[in-house]
């Protein structure tokens, strides 16, 4: 069978959690939440959904999805917890996932100031369990990068950020149309299996993280790493080149947008599916007014890569495009299927409010996704 959540909006927002049993062409509701933008995955025979949020809320199915526990909380801090429906890793018996919080409140759209952790539990234990986590040390971009919060970070001849920032407040482009603080957020875990990898760790204890990247360019994605200790403690780091410079971000394919990533263990692959700019140098004042935010800031063409190593990327194919500028195929989430790559995007069409605030959900599916290899 498969699942997901879908966000329904009334006098009081919820997620609707739903299944089906016919490869997707139709869906029956099991259940309802008020922990919103979460995403589900396995762990020791059970599924589980991690939402947004405060103290962390967490739910879990023992059938399958068709009923649910009440929602339990990981942390009781008062703090809000973020991340949308990511990619999991599983290695060492246990499962790796991301999420992020904020460091320090900002009046714009804070990814400068966002900390992304990696979390581990053992894929037997009740992760409903406050005591089944074990969390990794966080670093935020304003903190990696020297002048991000004086608005000159130390990133001369990459042409970033693209437009001028204003920390902590937006920046006005053109009316209407403002930028935020360069960061990153809505990262993805992944390790690299590929013994000649110059990154590639023989103990199986090291894992990098790969974020959204939001500098007014495209094709950029965040970089960060995370390494399991002795003592069991995660610290995360900054990935280096042979040359020994620091690696924060790195080429990848629509970088600039949520993504998702699998691993294929039978082709040895990694699978990227990301959308897909191609207007993004349209100057700020002769947007269409249909337009979202800025030109880099394009939702409409969902696409699929994949690579070898997570830094040389070969192109799919398109998995899905609207035609509508207020319409969009973008923050999508995957997983295989035998043969197939299924995904669920969150979408639009000419009916939608934006580019970002879609009406529909689309169901696709990629049948034999490895004949597109070449």
């Amino acid at each position: 069978s498969y699942t997901h959540v879908t966000r329904v909006t009334g006098e009081e927002d919820f997620q609707a959690i739903l299944t089906s049993d016919d490869k997707g062409l139709t869906w029956t509701k099991r259940a309802e939440s008020k922990a919103l933008q979460g995403r589900l995955f396995n762990a020791g025979g059970k599924l589980y959904y991690l939402a947004t949020g405060k103290n962390l809320p967490i739910q879990v199915s023992v059938d399958n999805g068709e009923t649910w526990s009440e929602i339990h909380y990981l942390k009781n801090d008062g703090k809000s917890w973020h991340q949308t429906a990511a990619n999991t890793w599983t290695a060492n018996g246990n499962i790796y996932l991301t999420m992020e919080q904020v460091k320090t409140r900002i009046n714009a759209w804070n990814v400068a100031e966002r900390m992304s952790f990696l979390m581990r539990a053992k894929l037997t234990d009740d992760l409903t369990k406050p005591q089944s986590w074990t969390y990794s040390s966080a670093m935020a971009f304003a903190d990696v990068v020297p002048g991000v919060r004086e608005n000159n970070p130390d990133t001369e001849y990459f042409g970033m950020p693209f437009y001028p920032q204003d920390y902590p407040n937006r920046y006005c482009v053109v009316p209407q149309r403002t930028f935020s603080p360069m960061g990153w957020v809505e990262s993805n875990v992944i390790q690299i299996k590929d013994a000649t990898h110059y990154w590639y760790d023989p103990t199986g204890h090291t894992f990098h993280v790969f974020s959204r990247f939001h500098s007014g360019n495209t094709n950029y994605a965040g970089l960060t790493k995370v390494v399991e200790k002795a003592d069991g403690t995660m610290e995360m780091q900054i990935e280096t080149a042979p040359s020994g410079k620091k690696m924060v971000m790195l080429p990848f394919p629509g970088g600039q947008m949520r993504f998702h990533i699998l691993y294929d263990e039978q082709t040895e692959l990694y699978w990227l599916l990301s959308t897909q700019s191609f207007d993004s140098m349209k100057r700020a004042e002769l947007l269409e007014r249909d337009r979202y935010d800025l030109a880099f800031n394009e939702r409409q063409r969902l696409v699929l890569h994949f690579s070898k190593n997570m830094v040389d990327w070969c192109f799919a194919g398109l998995v899905a495009k609207e035609r509508a500028l207020n319409g969009s195929r973008h923050y999508a989430c995957m997983d295989f299927d035998g043969d197939d790559i299924i995904i669920l995007s969150r979408s639009g069409d000419y009916r939608a409010q934006s580019a970002h605030n879609g009406n529909l959900i689309t169901f696709h599916r990629i049948e034999n996704f490895r004949q597109l290899i070449y």
